[in-house]
């Protein structure tokens, strides 16, 4: 018996609405289904494709949580325009509060900010510079009350790159700060100064209007390490308080 091999687990076949799914979004796909285009008749696709009508009613379900199809109820059911919602609504859930998920959200904000804000020094308008500074200044004023500002932080970061018109690349920002609020619990950590939060998002919106694009990347290079200082801080200060629990308890 020394020679034995081990017995694998079976691999469960996938569910039958998993399957239906996939064809679903196939289909889709292939037929090159544009926002607003009707899928056929609950009846007809569970026809086609040989399975109940509950099967292809599951699929159905899950495809529209994905934000891929709309239901609406006694006309039918239709492709939906594409959304990051379902995405933004599931990724800082599903990344948890682990330090290393954090800093991997932490770097593809950097990069993706770093590396395409000299697009914005081209194209940002003297109105939409205004709309920077206006934010930037009601950063200013919170911080000086010591108040977090976490809404003016997502519109900064938002304007930052909505003047280039890629709602994709908006959209992307978007998904990554939720998702890094989120996973890091960021609106309630403590900031030891918020001048100086504020003082980065101010110094990123000068090197803009200055159009010094080197300046600009330092900036935010410089922005996304305090943020990492702030979250470090905060972790130290809880496992310190931890121990000094810990060591409360032993003693008693």
């Amino acid at each position: 018996m020394a020679d034995a091999k081990l017995i694998s687990p079976l691999r469960r076949p996938p569910q039958l609405h998993a399957i239906v799914l996939e064809e679903l979004r196939n289909y889709i796909q292939q037929n090159r289904l544009q926002p607003g285009d009707p899928l056929p008749p609950e009846s007809e696709l569970a026809a086609r494709l040989g399975v109940g009508r509950n099967s292809v009613r599951e699929a159905i379900k899950a495809l529209e949580s994905l934000g891929i199809l709309e239901v609406r109820r006694g006309i039918g059911v239709f492709v939906k325009k594409f959304s990051f919602q379902p995405l933004l609504d599931n990724l800082g859930y599903g990344l948890g509060v682990s330090l290393r998920d954090v800093e991997e959200l932490r770097d593809i904000r950097r990069v993706l900010e770093t590396g395409l804000i000299h697009r914005t020094i081209e194209v940002i308008s003297e109105e939409e510079l205004a709309a920077l500074r206006a934010v930037t200044e009601t950063m200013r004023e919170r911080a000086e009350r010591g108040e977090s500002f976490a809404e003016q932080d997502q519109q900064f970061h938002q304007l930052l790159f909505r003047c280039q018109n890629n709602t994709m690349l908006v959209g992307l920002i978007d998904v990554f700060w939720r998702a890094f609020y989120a996973a890091s619990n960021f609106a309630n950590l403590r900031n030891s100064d918020p001048m100086v939060t504020w003082r980065d998002h101010h110094e990123i919106v000068e090197a803009i209007a200055a159009k010094d694009v080197e300046r600009a990347r330092a900036r935010l290079d410089a922005h996304y390490a305090g943020i990492m200082q702030i979250i470090e801080l905060n972790k130290q200060s809880m496992r310190t308080a931890e121990d000094e629990t810990n060591q409360s308890w032993r003693k008693s």
